[in-house]
């Protein structure tokens, strides 16, 4: 099964503090062949970009409403009358909170849903393959 890979490159801001806030190149990945992920890098021209990976249906969700618990959580808000997706990101290494431009956010989720569409993501895992494969040892 070919693998098909949508990316959107996009910045993203750092916030700092109440009011304060960084631009950070970003790029949101996802793969066909890891089906449940999205990936969020960013510091992406740095020598060691920074990779975070999390549900496609926690992003998908928070487009619309708060969601996530834990390590990452995920809302919709506004910040100078344009839609905004913020996440936030909790480890042992450090917190941080990051606002994505809502509009491209939504138009790059779509893309991932039309190639993988909800409910299908089992198929695309290559596990009965695999199986076959193994059992034919």
């Amino acid at each position: 099964m070919q693998q098909t890979v949508v990316e959107r490159e996009l910045e993203i801001r750092l916030i700092l503090s109440s009011g304060r806030s960084v631009p950070v190149p970003a790029r949101l990945g996802y793969r066909s062949g890891d089906p449940y992920a999205v990936h969020l890098t960013f510091h992406t021209d740095s020598e060691h970009p920074v990779e975070w990976t999390f549900a496609r249906e926690l992003l998908v969700e928070g487009v619309f409403r708060p969601c996530g618990h834990g390590d990452v959580r995920v809302w919709p808000t506004k910040a100078e009358d344009r839609g905004v997706v913020l996440v936030a990101l909790s480890s042992p290494d450090g917190d941080a909170l990051l606002e994505l431009p809502a509009t491209p956010v939504s138009a790059w989720l779509e893309r991932t849903l039309r190639a993988v569409p909800p409910g299908t993501e089992d198929g695309r895992l290559g596990i009965d393959d695999e199986l076959d494969e193994l059992l034919a040892r």
